[in-house]
């Protein structure tokens, strides 16, 4: 699909075209994201990218109250936590990714299981602007 090196750089510029893209491994067909240029499953490098629908499943999460300097620079902390999350994509793999739309305050209303689509999140400041990945609730 894309002649691009697998590489942070390569992921980086997909998100920021707002593109979910992930390796899919020719020899047994796993899919990981983000990409990787060796297959973790069979070890060979006859990897693909391939464009991931961008939904999927919460599989874990974490209300964080103690946020990193980015964070903190964006208003998240003790009085304003974020919730973080495993996603297993409808295609196959999982990502880490932040997630959106849910109370991090109450994480008893937070579900295992929930239903996600992707969320790309913009931070300025960088240039070019930061590009992160995100889910929330379909």
């Amino acid at each position: 699909m894309e002649n691009r090196p697998f590489s942070d750089t390569s992921y980086r510029q997909f998100l920021r075209e707002e593109k979910l893209m992930g390796s899919r491994c020719k020899g047994c067909g796993a899919r990981y994201v983000p990409p990787r240029p060796v297959c973790p499953s069979c070890f060979r490098s006859d990897m693909e990218w391939v464009e991931m629908s961008g939904r999927g499943r919460l599989a874990a999460f974490t209300c964080i109250a103690i946020a990193p300097p980015f964070m903190m620079a964006q208003g998240y902390g003790r009085n304003r936590p974020y919730c973080s999350g495993v996603v297993e994509l409808e295609e196959g793999g999982k990502v880490d990714a932040r997630i959106e739309g849910v109370d991090p305050t109450r994480p008893e209303t937070i579900k295992v299981g929930m239903p996600l689509k992707v969320k790309f999140l913009h931070r300025q400041g960088g240039d070019p602007p930061e590009t992160y990945l995100g889910f929330e609730p379909l």
